[in-house]
């Protein structure tokens, strides 16, 4: 197979974002800010790791019976991609965030306050098979948590 064909083959493989409407890009709407220096970022073990975390966050996430059906229709594709970004903003990897603010992002989605304690649990778990440290774990969920605010909405 040439190596055009095959390029052409995977681009069909790969999924494509869905379009959303024009809004404003910032880092400001990552909903925290990032940490000083590269110590958290290299807890979370660089870009590899945080790629294995979304992963497997999104994994068990996406099969938890208690908040898998806010997830079906749902743009996977650019969810894995701003988590990614958001994540590794937060975390001091040199990204920028260009997804919506938190309030716009889950507008209408209905989140209550157990959704988020399940996401929270998916995001620890994953944290502790990804063998991060338990204190760099406290320090990201605490820079985390005053999102909620701005996401559960009932």
């Amino acid at each position: 197979m040439s190596l055009l064909l095959s390029l052409a083959v995977l681009a069909q493989a790969v999924p494509a974002e869905e379009p959303v409407a024009p809004y404003a890009q910032s880092n400001a709407n990552a909903g925290a800010t990032s940490f000083a220096g590269d110590a958290m970022w290299r807890a979370f073990g660089g870009a590899e790791g945080v790629d294995r975390l979304i992963a497997d966050f999104m994994t068990r996430t996406r099969a938890d019976p208690r908040i898998a059906d806010i997830f079906k229709g749902q743009d996977m594709v650019r969810f894995r991609r701003v988590l990614t970004e958001q994540f590794c903003y937060i975390l001091n990897g040199g990204c920028g965030y260009s997804g919506r603010d938190m309030r716009t992002a889950h507008k209408d989605m209905g989140l209550q306050t157990a959704d988020m304690g399940a996401l929270v649990e998916n995001l620890q778990a994953a944290m502790r098979a990804g063998g991060i440290p338990f204190a760099a774990q406290n320090r990201f969920l605490a820079k985390l948590a005053p999102m909620k605010r701005r996401i559960v909405e009932r």
